[in-house]
């Protein structure tokens, strides 16, 4: 009698403990894809501004090339070169 006790005892905790890991897996799974998607934006946002440091240097390129021939026209005009 006492052994049956113990068996049912044994299960019921047994039970307990495998819906309190059922319970704590999705935890963690809610958590990793609440993670994920914290990279991803992370991950986006850097190469947003990846691509906006690529877009201003190149403006910069452009409006050095553009002010150059402007005083390179200057100094002809002038006589200097």
């Amino acid at each position: 009698m006492a052994a049956e006790r113990d068996l049912r005892e044994k299960i019921v905790e047994t039970n307990r403990d495998v819906k309190w890991i059922c319970r704590t897996l999705e935890r963690m799974e809610e958590r990793d894809a609440e993670m994920e998607g914290r990279l991803r934006v992370l991950e986006n946002w850097q190469s947003e501004r990846a691509g906006e440091e690529v877009r201003e240097r190149r403006a910069a390129v452009g409006a050095g090339g553009v002010v150059g021939g402007i005083v390179a026209v200057v100094v002809k005009v002038m006589g200097w070169g």
